[in-house]
């Protein structure tokens, strides 16, 4: 069930509470994306968000989606720990909405970069949209999932837990796949809306992508994926995924 943000003028999937699952755009508005060159430690990264909201005249609420990259995997208490300062930074801006986190999110540990900190690579926000009169497809950014249920941060439910042989990378992928599906239809969009499909591990997927991934995707697979060689950002965690659709995307 979406809950409608109307101060961010989007509504997302209850999540838990580091993060929401997704957000889409209400009427008259759409996510527009924007990826940081280079990547800013997090402290400042909150700030450059700051800024951009400020310059395009958005309030703090209408942020909805961050993209975070880590030095290396947290423990599962690691990253609770780091959630707790990263919650801190977002309730201070005001941005929960009775007493939930609207706001999705990815995180990975890049293998190769050498990241001393973390850092924030990209968010997304919602801006009024420029033309009206038409149909406009959904607008929506859908938070990173690895191989564990909705809901869930126990190392107890993790798919196939400790293995990584190629059975097992393919049941964890079929399982994030399932993840993105039920989290589009929730938010009332399909693979034909995606503009950005993601994908996030150091093993081999080359035989999925033929096998089952870009079959899955339709006629998103006509703009192919990015795979990143990174980690999520738990240990025990070994594939990642994530999509969005967006008109507008900008590099700052």
């Amino acid at each position: 069930m979406l809950i409608e943000n109307r101060r961010g003028n989007y509504s997302f999937i209850k999540g838990i509470g580091p993060y929401s699952a997704g957000a889409s755009a209400a009427a008259g508005f759409e996510i527009e994306h924007a990826r940081l060159h280079p990547p800013l430690p997090l402290k400042a990264g909150f700030e450059r968000v700051s800024e951009h909201l400020k310059s395009l005249g958005r309030p703090k609420q209408s942020l909805c989606g961050m993209e975070l990259r880590s030095p290396r995997p947290f423990s599962f208490q690691g990253f609770a720990d780091f959630n707790a300062g990263y919650i801190s930074v977002l309730k201070s801006w005001d941005v929960f909405q009775d007493g939930i986190n609207p706001v999705a999110r990815t995180n990975v540990a890049p293998e190769a970069g050498g990241l001393p900190e973390p850092a924030l690579y990209g968010f997304s926000y919602t801006v009024a949209r420029k033309q009206t009169g038409k149909r406009w497809p959904p607008s929506f950014v859908v938070a990173g999932a690895g191989e564990l249920p909705e809901g869930s941060l126990s190392p107890n439910d993790v798919v196939r837990r400790g293995e990584t042989s190629p059975a097992a990378i393919e049941e964890k992928a079929r399982f994030v796949l399932g993840l993105m599906n039920g989290r589009l239809q929730e938010l009332g969009a399909g693979w034909e809306d995606v503009t950005a499909t993601s994908i996030y591990t150091v093993h081999n997927v080359h035989g999925l992508l033929e096998k089952f991934l870009l079959p899955a995707m339709g006629r998103a697979a006509l703009q192919g994926l990015t795979w990143y060689y990174a980690r999520p950002p738990i240990v025990t965690i070994e594939y990642e995924m994530d999509v969005r659709g967006c008109r507008r995307e900008v590099v700052i």
